[in-house]
């Protein structure tokens, strides 16, 4: 090989590498978008549904992600008042993280999700079956939940249990 022969092959090679730097960099800086613009395409039962999921296998986090910056989530019957609204990601996901260290949850034994005429609300009508960590009480609720979507994150959260239920599970517990 002569020194154009080199010369040639180096000036190949280099854009050959530059060429995968700047796909891998672009990767890299599409990858967060194109993550959060996949939920977009999902329905508002869909989104439920992977809420449902992410509850089952204590992904507090995880459920946290699928709101919106201002989620705005309500417990209407709760017996905490403060816990009645809260407003916020980053406050639904304190309200939540230790909630898989207080009460245990097996299984959702029951779980119907429904769409409705609005196609950014779906409902669920579900229960779980766990136990409460530190008094070892069985823990069997029934819910109904209402949720709206807007771009494939969870924009409102209702959710209506019975009171008395969770107080006699719980027995003074906290979470």
């Amino acid at each position: 090989m002569n020194t154009k022969q080199h010369t040639h092959i180096a000036q190949s090679t280099g854009r050959r590498q530059l060429m995968t730097a700047a796909t891998l960099a672009l990767a890299a800086f599409a990858a967060p978008a194109l993550a959060q613009n996949a939920g977009k395409s999902m329905t508002a039962p869909q989104v439920l549904q992977r809420a449902m999921d992410l509850f089952l296998a204590k992904d507090m986090k995880g459920w946290s992600e699928l709101c919106d910056e201002n989620v705005v989530v309500e417990l209407p019957f709760s017996p905490d008042p403060a816990g009645r609204k809260i407003v916020g990601r980053a406050a639904i996901y304190a309200f939540l993280k230790d909630y898989p260290k207080a009460i245990d949850i097996k299984s959702l034994p029951t779980l119907k999700i429904h769409a409705t005429e609005d196609p950014n609300v779906a409902i669920a009508e579900w229960s779980v079956s766990g136990r409460v960590v530190s008094n070892g009480n069985p823990y069997e609720l029934s819910y109904a939940t209402v949720v709206t979507v807007r771009n494939g994150l969870i924009v409102n959260y209702r959710e209506y249990f019975n009171p008395q239920a969770f107080l006699a599970a719980m027995s003074g517990a906290r979470f």
